[in-house]
């Protein structure tokens, strides 16, 4: 028996930085230099605003959301995921508008920098604890499902953080594989199986048809 081997393509993500007026600007600037760092040293594809086009390459006021749907528009057919660094406490508002705005319904992983407790001061304080709670809460809101690290704040160069950038590829991945995709329902369940029901009506809002066939005509065949 042989077996056919497929190549495996990694995720390209499009990622968003968050940021917000009151908190230090340079803990973005070094947030976004340390995420690219990784996706570069995971060998991964990224879409992320240039330096240029918003203050620190991030996002926070409507225009800036204007600017990153449209870019991540124009890179639908590559992004499978994104990925929304906060640095700081970041805007939930500029964050979900961006989401809302490009419309892609793909997988969202959220990402916060954790605080270090000798650097507390105006000059060092992140918040992205309570941060990253206010972006879910408002994703929530808009209906618009998000997938969480395993620890609530980590570094972005951690090896926490490496292992949830690797399951969230996994997720992109399944994700894009079975969107419009097409099932064949061979016969009716077995009536003892209940753990095998399913609806077809939620797999369809997914983009999952199902294409049911009798016993009665495979065998008549």
């Amino acid at each position: 028996m042989s077996f056919m081997k497929s190549k495996y393509s990694r995720s390209t993500f499009g990622i968003i930085v968050g940021n917000r007026d009151v908190f230090p600007d340079h803990l973005v600037k070094e947030g976004r230099k340390e995420i690219l760092n990784l996706m570069n040293e995971l060998e991964y594809e990224y879409i992320i605003l240039d330096e240029e086009d918003t203050p620190l390459g991030a996002v926070e006021t409507y225009s800036d959301s204007k600017k990153c749907a449209e870019l991540f528009k124009k890179n639908s057919d590559k992004i499978s995921g994104v990925i929304i660094c906060l640095s700081n406490f970041g805007d939930e508002k500029g964050i979900a508008t961006t989401l809302r705005l490009a419309n892609l319904n793909i997988p969202i992983l959220i990402q916060a920098s954790s605080d270090k407790v000798d650097e507390m001061s105006r000059e060092f304080r992140r918040d992205s604890f309570c941060g990253k709670i206010s972006v879910c809460s408002v994703l929530y809101q808009y209906g618009i499902p998000f997938t969480l690290t395993k620890t609530h704040t980590c570094p972005i160069q951690s090896e926490d953080f490496k292992s949830d950038i690797f399951k969230f590829d996994r997720i992109c991945q399944i994700v894009k594989k079975l969107k419009n995709a097409r099932f064949g329902q061979i016969g009716t369940r077995p009536n003892a199986f209940e753990t095998v029901r399913y609806s077809e009506k939620i797999l369809e809002i997914n983009g999952i048809t199902i294409e049911p066939i009798d016993l009665s005509e495979i065998f008549g065949k």
